[in-house]
């Protein structure tokens, strides 16, 4: 007996309505998957080669069948700030902080104005702060951030970065970072490395403001630190006060100290800018294995700023421009590698 099959039908109507959820839920799964494998999580970078060599180094350190796989608690990478994660120019920011705050204790205190090197920073600007030596940096750092608690430091940076703007953009200067930066941190911080700050500038004045700005905590910033006394306030309540005394110049060779200090481990990756950060990243590739170094070049004048050897600020040799291709470092061209350098723009 030959058994006659009814006719054809649409083949989707034989699917329960629950199926057809589920169908679509697969496909809605399946183009979301397509396109988050698309998503760039470098979009301010142009593509060339250190675009590639930042996505090269996450993938081998993160993958666990890779020969130069890294154990997620030895996941390291130290930024110097100025100059490399925001604007340097035409001063540092911590300084420029420093000689606002000279300039409203010398209205209280005449005898502070009247003395060296204070007398020629207030009358002198920018260009006497750029020639400042060392130890009238000290000297600056210990009248302007010193001799009060830890938190009352931190307060006085939060509400001058709250009104302080920058000459040429007209912007605060916590607007002036760099976003191609910013998303080195954020695909870093993706793939479990530590993200630290090692910087020249104050400790606590960059702990003031690295996690809201950054995403940067305080526990992950190396600085330039000076020491403090511990005691109690008027309340018999604890207090640590910023002592006039420098325990850690965190500048060229100070920044491995610095690191060995505060981290105890060799970074796997380093960024810095400029001659002050060559010693961090030659102690990044002592450690061996798969390590990047990368140093920012000022080249693009119309968007940002172009120094190199002459710039008292972020001075980058061509001394170091010779050892960054000897030793197969990373050199990012602002201009060419760019594609936005603020957020804003």
């Amino acid at each position: 007996m030959i058994r006659s099959w009814p006719a054809r039908r649409n083949s989707v109507s034989f699917l329960r309505p629950d199926c057809l959820i589920i169908l679509a839920l697969c496909c809605l799964l399946l183009v979301a998957t397509a396109a988050l494998a698309q998503t760039d999580p470098l979009p301010a970078w142009n593509e060339g080669p250190a675009k590639q060599a930042i996505l090269a180094f996450v993938r081998a350190t993160t993958d666990p069948s890779n020969p130069s796989y890294v154990r997620p608690e030895a996941r390291i990478a130290t930024f110097d700030q100025d100059g490399t994660t925001w604007v340097e120019q035409p001063m540092y920011t911590p300084m420029l902080y420093c000689l606002a705050r000279l300039r409203e204790l010398a209205k209280d205190k005449p005898e502070l104005a009247g003395a060296e090197p204070f007398k020629s920073l207030l009358s002198g600007g920018l260009e006497r702060l750029a020639d400042a030596s060392t130890d009238d940096i000290v000297k600056l750092y210990a009248a302007t951030m010193t001799g009060m608690t830890v938190e009352e430091l931190g307060n006085q940076v939060r509400r001058w970065l709250d009104t302080a703007r920058d000459a040429r953009w007209g912007r605060p200067y916590t607007e002036l970072v760099y976003q191609p930066m910013l998303e080195v941190m954020q695909l870093l911080r993706a793939h479990g490395y530590k993200t630290y700050f090692v910087t020249g500038g104050g400790q606590d004045f960059l702990r003031a403001y690295a996690e809201k700005v950054y995403g940067v905590p305080p526990e992950q910033v190396v600085g330039t630190l000076n020491a403090t006394k511990f005691g109690y306030d008027a309340a018999g309540k604890a207090i640590l006060t910023e002592e006039p005394k420098l325990l850690l110049n965190n500048v060229g060779p100070g920044k491995p100290q610095g690191i060995h200090l505060m981290i105890g481990r060799h970074p796997q990756a380093a960024f810095g800018n400029s001659d002050g950060d060559k010693e961090m990243l030659e102690y990044a590739q002592a450690g061996g294995g798969a390590r990047l170094m990368m140093l920012v070049r000022h080249d693009d004048a119309e968007r940002e700023y172009a120094y190199a050897a002459q710039s008292k600020i972020g001075t980058f040799p061509d001394s170091l421009l010779a050892e960054a291709a000897q030793k197969g470092w990373v050199v990012i061209s602002m201009k060419q590698d760019w594609k936005r350098i603020f957020s804003w723009e």
